[in-house]
C-alpha cells in the first residue's frame, strides 16, 4: 500500500515538473517573440495614433449628441449638428501626416458675394468649426486674440477684429474656411482645409443646413423701435 502511494506521488511530481517545464518553455517563447517583434515605423505608429483620435472624437460626439437629445427632447437639430457631420467628412479624408500642422478657422462667405463680408451664419460656422477642430485634437490657434486685455466699463476684452491690434505674423500652416450658397430651403456649405503657402486643399466637405436652423440664429443688435403716443393738449 505504501509503495502504491509512493509511486503515485512520484508520478504526480514528475507530471508537475513536466507541466512546469512546459510553462517555462512557453514563457521563454513569448519573451523571444516580443524581443524579436519588429517595431512599428514612426509613420505607421503616428497613423494608428490619429485613428485612435478619430475614434475618440466620434465617441465623444455621439455621447454629446445623446446628452443634448436628453435635454432638448424632440426639438430640431441645431447648427452644431451639421458642423459635426462636415467635420467627420473633413477628418475622414485628411492625410494623417498633416495632423501636427497649425490650423486656423476663418469666416464663411457667400459664393456670389464679397469675400470680405460675412453675416451671422458665416461667423457662427467659423466658431462652431473652431470647437470641432479643437475637439478632434488638431493644433489650433485663434489669430483674433490680442496681446493685451482691454478693460472698459462695459467689459474686459481680449479679442479684436482690428488687424492693427493683432500680430502681423501668425504660425498658421492650414486654414479652414469655405463658401455658402443660398437655396430655397436652406444654405449649402462648402468647407475645406487649404494650405496657406501651397494653396493645396488638404480636405473638403459639403453640408446642407435647413432654413429653420438658420432662422433660429438671432442677431444681437435689433432695430430700435419708438412708440408714439398722443401728447397732452
Amino acid at each position: 500500500m505504501h509503495k502504491i502511494i509512493v509511486v503515485g506521488l512520484a508520478v504526480l511530481l514528475l507530471a508537475g515538473c513536466a507541466s512546469q517545464q512546459k510553462w517555462q518553455d512557453y514563457r521563454e517563447r513569448e519573451l523571444k517573440a516580443v524581443a524579436t517583434e519588429p517595431a512599428l515605423s514612426d509613420d505607421v505608429s503616428y497613423y494608428h495614433t490619429l485613428r485612435d483620435e478619430q475614434a475618440s472624437y466620434t465617441s465623444n460626439r455621439i455621447a454629446s449628441a445623446k446628452l443634448q437629445q436628453r435635454y432638448q427632447g424632440s426639438h430640431q437639430a441645431h447648427l452644431n449638428h451639421y458642423v459635426q457631420a462636415m467635420m467627420h467628412d473633413l477628418v475622414a479624408v485628411m492625410d494623417p501626416q498633416f495632423a501636427d500642422s497649425v490650423f486656423a478657422v476663418t469666416s464663411f462667405v457667400y459664393l456670389d458675394g464679397g469675400y470680405d463680408d460675412a453675416d451671422l451664419l458665416g461667423n457662427q460656422l467659423a466658431e462652431s468649426f473652431m470647437h470641432e477642430v479643437h475637439q478632434f485634437g488638431l493644433m489650433l490657434i485663434d489669430f483674433k486674440t490680442t496681446d493685451f486685455i482691454r478693460v472698459t466699463p462695459s467689459g474686459d476684452f481680449v479679442f479684436s477684429r482690428d488687424f492693427l491690434e493683432l500680430r502681423e505674423e501668425q504660425p498658421i500652416e492650414y486654414v479652414l474656411g469655405g463658401t455658402l450658397v443660398r437655396h430655397q430651403s436652406g444654405v449649402m456649405v462648402n468647407a475645406r482645409l487649404v494650405g496657406i503657402d501651397s494653396k493645396r486643399i488638404l480636405a473638403s466637405a459639403q453640408g446642407f443646413i435647413p432654413q429653420p436652423v438658420i432662422a433660429a440664429l438671432q442677431p444681437s443688435q435689433r432695430s430700435q423701435r419708438i412708440l408714439l403716443k398722443q401728447g397732452a393738449e
